[in-house]
């Protein structure tokens, strides 16, 4: 394995793997900090940040920043998620150094102008509005929020506009403070790396920011609930979730077996029994997400206003019926089905680089690979229905419903058939 790692003594930690045959490379730094880490008045500041990052430096405008990468025929992007803010750029090897300069300088020397900040306001705006309009976007948001109610893992991303309406130059520079020190960061880069060079740039770039003590995450507990929107709409949008494992707990592997089985493809049950058998629907799946302390097992359909009911009722059913007989057939396939997606996901440089910094984030260490495909491998036939049995028996839900939606039943009443 070509993996190596290095921590500078503020923290601040660096991960590389040479994949040779590769001319390109991705690089980035993740800052274990996002949407969970904002208080109530915050909510949505992780983003908006991350917005500003490339809207101007001490050294380089908006658009300086965006020639500097596409003119070497690079990308340069950023996302923020619930618990981390990543910032990478796509480049050629040669250009790696060039990449991480223009990184660390949005990071490290952003200067906030006044009127950027006004533009972008508007920007995220334009964007929640764009969420809004789209209900299979809209409809996870609601599920988070009732899952976890009254908590920061709960809300929107986005943040509400009245918020995103507030923020000041003062606000973005606090969030900087309390969540951007060297050791609530990770520099990730994979394909044609030097790791020597990348830890050399490191130290002279990152090496002098002083240690802070992290601001921990607000803890997370699945309450459930059930939101329900009525809209005329070409579609009725249903999402139903349970709470699942989190990524440090080892049944996250049978959480996801599980749910890849249930409707991750299009031999799963879901797919089979809901669309190819009964044309209830075009688009249904089932997957499972996780964070550091909870997770998600989260189901989603479209379909119309008057077979919402009966598709409702029949992944209920489907649940019940997984704990019975679910087949050996149907893990192995499941099984199959994660080991290769994560091995065909992982011959991109961004793919690989997004890992290494997932894996820094959870583990301060990198697991070989063998060591996942054995997690994998070890799930047990026994330890699906089990999962199983706990989403079919007294586990709690969230549901969020959105569209022609009068029609379908309360959560309370498929999880009473659920019992029954």
């Amino acid at each position: 394995m070509n993996v190596k790692t290095h921590k500078l003594s503020n923290g601040f930690r660096i991960v590389t793997e040479k994949m040779p045959g590769l001319q390109s490379a991705s690089i980035g730094i993740w800052v274990t900090a996002g949407g969970r880490n904002e208080r109530l008045e915050q909510n949505g500041i992780a983003h908006f940040l991350e917005h500003m990052a490339f809207k101007g430096t001490k050294t380089r405008s908006a658009l300086q920043i965006a020639e500097a990468i596409e003119d070497v025929g690079g990308y340069i992007n950023a996302y923020t998620s619930r618990e981390v803010t990543a910032y990478y750029a796509r480049v050629l090897g040669a250009d790696v150094p060039l990449a991480l300069d223009v990184i660390s300088d949005i990071l490290l020397n952003p200067v906030f102008d006044e009127n950027e900040i006004e533009v972008e306001r508007g920007v995220i705006l334009q964007e929640i509005g764009q969420a809004l309009d789209t209900p299979d976007d809209v409809i996870f948001d609601w599920l988070q929020d009732e899952a976890y109610p009254e908590q920061a893992i709960g809300r929107t991303i986005l943040g509400p506009e009245e918020r995103v309406r507030s923020f000041s130059r003062e606000d973005l520079r606090r969030f900087v403070h309390e969540h951007y020190g060297p050791s609530q960061m990770i520099l990730s880069a994979a394909g044609d790396v030097d790791h020597d060079e990348i830890v050399r740039m490191a130290e002279e770039l990152f090496g002098g920011l002083e240690h802070r003590v992290a601001n921990d995450a607000l803890g997370a507990a699945f309450k459930g609930g059930e939101r329900r929107v009525s809209k005329t709409l070409e579609q009725a949008h249903f999402a139903l979730a349970f709470e699942g494992p989190g990524y440090r707990d080892d049944e996250i592997y049978t959480a996801q077996i599980y749910s890849v089985a249930l409707g991750g493809g299009m031999s799963s049950r879901l797919f089979q029994e809901i669309r190819e058998k009964r044309g209830l629907c075009y688009t249904i799946f089932a997957q499972t997400g996780a964070y550091s302390d909870t997770g998600l097992t989260t189901i989603y359909a479209g379909t119309s206003e008057e077979q919402l009911p009966e598709l409702a009722q029949l992944t209920m059913n489907e649940l019940a019926r997984s704990v019975d007989d679910m087949s050996e057939t149907e893990v192995a396939r499941a099984r199959a089905q994660m080991k290769a997606g994560m091995l065909m996901g992982l011959e991109s440089p961004s793919s690989r680089a997004e890992r290494l910094a997932r894996l820094m984030q959870i583990w301060d260490r990198i697991p070989p690979l063998e060591e996942t495909i054995a997690m994998i491998d070890s799930v047990t036939m026994q330890g699906v229905k089990g999962f199983a049995a706990n989403l079919a028996g007294q586990a709690p839900a969230a549901m969020a419903l959105y569209g022609p939606v009068e029609r379908a039943p309360s959560l309370d009443e498929l999880l009473a058939g659920r019992a029954a």
